[in-house]
């Protein structure tokens, strides 16, 4: 898988532990710079991964559990993150602002951000779009190029046709 520039990462509100269990996932297939998975503890959720040169891992993709959305990114840099604690957010998608919640988490002893949303609209909104940036307490946290987000969006729709 091709490594994008990135700074950082983002989006709105909370997902389950499950999201953070790389061990679990599988893999279905790829997208440009995103590989396609599925991950069995959100009930056969489709997911794309991609990982960043500044060591972000950044997931967006559905829990099957509860028909939500979510964003969820790791980096070693982020320092102490309490597991399960929440932390306001906000984030652009090309410069259009948003406010959330994300809930601390840790994959392997890397920290993240989990994201969850329970729009629809915005999951493919973020397909459309060119730069996703997160901030905290008004400073930038990430930025990613969202480059064939699009495509690796549209394939996790097809991915979960298929889950049933």
């Amino acid at each position: 898988m091709l490594k994008r520039t990135a700074a950082a990462l983002s989006l709105a509100a909370i997902c389950a532990g499950g999201a953070a269990q790389a061990q679990d996932l599988q893999q279905w297939g790829a997208s440009d710079y995103w590989d396609v998975l599925i991950d069995p503890s959100l009930g056969n959720g489709c997911l794309i991964q991609s990982y960043f040169s500044d060591g972000s891992i950044v997931r967006i993709g559905l829990d099957r559990r509860d028909n939500t959305g979510y964003v969820t990114a790791f980096n070693d840099a982020w320092g102490d993150i309490e597991e399960g604690a929440y932390y306001p957010i906000s984030f652009s998608l090309d410069g259009e602002g948003f406010e959330g919640e994300a809930r601390g988490m840790y994959l392997e002893g890397v920290p993240g951000a989990d994201i969850v949303f329970d729009n629809v609209d915005f999951f493919m909104s973020i397909a459309e779009r060119q730069t996703m940036t997160m901030y905290h307490d008004g400073a930038e946290v990430m930025s990613i190029d969202l480059t064939g987000t699009m495509r690796g969006l549209e394939a996790v729709l097809e991915c979960q046709d298929e889950q049933g």
